[in-house]
């Protein structure tokens, strides 16, 4: 059973900092293309920062880059999301996934596993 469970998040100050953390169980989350998407309100998915399965390509959308980072933990089978300089568009449901085969980064829909989110507000 495949389970990503999603902390940090809440209600930040524009220009501030966020750190979310997604500790997974049932798979070994490295092993996976993974990463993190949010949906913001009335506003189709996107992915926020991927990596592909083989660490070779890491996506950042075009809104973070330059201010995000993923980090990973092996040890803690966990995901780290480093955001900074943060802005009211940043306000959405952010969510980590999970996707075992090889994919396409900026697709967050073709992902299978993802958790159930965590609300990061900005104002």
């Amino acid at each position: 059973h495949v389970q990503l469970v999603e902390s940090g998040g809440g209600s930040l100050e524009t220009g501030g900092s966020l750190r979310l953390s997604c500790v997974a169980s049932g798979i070994t989350y490295n092993s996976y293309c993974r990463g993190w998407f949010r949906q913001r309100p009335g506003k189709e998915p996107e992915a926020v920062a991927t990596v592909h399965i083989d660490d070779a390509v890491i996506y950042y959308d075009d809104s973070v880059r330059g201010r995000s980072t993923n980090s990973q933990d092996p040890a803690k089978n966990s995901l780290s999301l480093q955001m900074e300089y943060l802005r009211p568009e940043d306000t959405a449901m952010y969510y980590c996934v999970a996707e075992p085969t090889p994919c396409i980064l900026s697709r967050p829909m073709m992902f299978r596993y993802r958790g159930s989110g965590t609300q990061v507000t900005v104002s």
